[in-house]
């Protein structure tokens, strides 16, 4: 039997929104992944630490806050630190194109934006979780 996929997401910051990042949790979980949902007003800290205790493959975040170049880069640093570089870390939510490729620079393997079908994240993930494994 086939490991199931394992996905963190998460609302790093002060952003108080929460409903684009329960639509794509609940895609996932449909999808048969395994979600852990983190919930809003999430530090890096907390975010890696859970990534690395629950061994997942992936970690979503979402923000709408604009504080995106900062807490992003933050959370992968943090994997880095801790030797957990090989987890995915995909961001969500409303982000400039022009911040796009800065965020891909920095370590974040895909940006989804508003509007984005579900199912594109789903296909995302599944493809690029087998190739690392």
């Amino acid at each position: 039997m086939e490991k199931k996929i394992r996905v963190l997401i998460a609302k790093p910051g002060l952003d108080g929104h929460d409903r684009g990042a329960k639509v794509v949790a609940r895609a996932l979980r449909d999808a048969g992944m395994e979600v852990i949902y983190m919930g809003l007003h999430q530090t890096p800290e907390r975010i890696v630490e859970a990534a690395i205790q629950e061994d997942v493959d992936v970690i979503g975040l979402s923000l709408l806050s604009g504080a995106h170049m900062t807490l992003f880069p933050d959370v992968i640093e943090l994997l880095e630190e801790n030797d957990a570089d090989d987890i995915i870390v995909l961001g969500g939510g409303i982000i400039p194109d022009k911040d796009v490729e800065g965020l891909k620079e920095k370590g974040v393997r895909m940006v989804f934006g508003p509007g984005t079908p579900t199912d594109e994240i789903v296909e995302y993930i599944e493809q690029n979780v087998k190739v690392a494994r």
